[in-house]
């Protein structure tokens, strides 16, 4: 039964990593403190400095705050999930926050459909109200799935806009440590995708996005690319990896910052060798149909 989404909603817990973001966070929960679903909100204040955990405290009582000794990236968000009681856990950066009334349809949802782990939101930017450009590219997803799936079926999901079924995400391991941030989701997803769990779009679904003036592009860049390069050899079989990495290191900037993200992906290499797990034939059909659909992404360039 469908559940009111003009009253308190106790299914979904929302989550959030932040660190050295203050004044974007305490707008993010005044945004989610305002939610008629009424979410218990989790913060993972990964080692700030700039008075936010002080700032949480005051403003935001009602918020569970964690406070680790240093920055954990997205493996914050495995800590916070921890302490999740409810069965669905939603994700926002510091910098996002849930429509009214969309945690609610995601939770019904994800009631109605028990082999499905996920569902991710359609992003807005803010404050123009356009949509972010990898919506298109969900929307238009080359996936197919069981006629059950609300939406189009996904290989892998954004955490700042998505819904996820509580014991799928402890079930796969949640983020692994050794990619710390950057692109984390796509070995989550792999690893929901062959325990058998499905990952959908939801287009009626809304996340807003109001991307933090403190954000450092080329830093991201370079820890998106390195995870990538990660991310290939952790889970891609032999073949499908060396075509994988010999066409992001063609197709990537010659400059400094690329330099810097392939060093960092080799000096990682024997970690990922001794926890490299390919997946089977099926999920790597799944990779494979991604990847090319991507070759002409907007929203995938590893510039900036």
């Amino acid at each position: 039964m469908a559940v009111d989404a003009t009253a308190p909603d106790g299914r979904v817990t929302v989550v959030v990593i932040t660190h050295n973001r203050r004044d974007e966070l305490l707008r993010t929960l005044g945004e989610l403190d305002g939610l008629p679903e009424r979410p218990e909100v989790i913060v993972t204040d990964n080692a700030s400095c700039d008075g936010t955990a002080e700032a949480v405290r005051r403003d935001f009582p009602r918020v569970r705050l964690l406070r680790p000794e240093r920055n954990l990236g997205a493996v914050g968000r495995n800590l916070a999930v921890r302490r999740v009681r409810t069965p669905y856990v939603a994700f926002c950066d510091d910098d996002s926050w849930w429509e009214p009334g969309s945690l609610s349809r995601a939770a019904d949802v994800l009631d109605a459909r028990p082999g499905l782990a996920a569902v991710t939101a359609r992003i807005v930017v803010e404050p123009s109200g356009a949509e972010d450009p990898v919506v298109p590219e969900l929307r238009d997803s080359p996936l197919t799935g069981p006629d059950w799936l609300p939406g189009p079926a996904l290989g892998s999901f954004l955490a700042a806009a998505t819904v996820l079924r509580t014991e799928a995400f402890r079930g796969a391991g949640g983020f692994h440590p050794g990619l710390w941030l950057g692109g984390e989701e796509e070995l989550l997803a792999t690893d929901l995708l062959r325990q058998g769990w499905w990952l959908a779009y939801l287009d009626d679904l809304l996340v807003h996005h109001a991307a933090s003036e403190r954000r450092d592009s080329t830093r991201r860049r370079i820890l998106g690319l390195r995870n990538t390069l990660w991310f290939t050899w952790l889970r891609r079989p032999v073949l499908p990896a060396l075509r994988r990495t010999a066409a992001l290191l063609a197709g990537v900037p010659r400059d400094a910052a690329s330099v810097r993200a392939v060093a960092h992906a080799l000096a990682g290499l024997p970690w990922v060798l001794r926890q490299r797990d390919p997946v089977g034939p099926e999920v790597e059909g799944v990779l494979a149909t991604l990847q090319r659909a991507r070759r002409g992404s907007a929203a995938r360039k590893y510039v900036g």
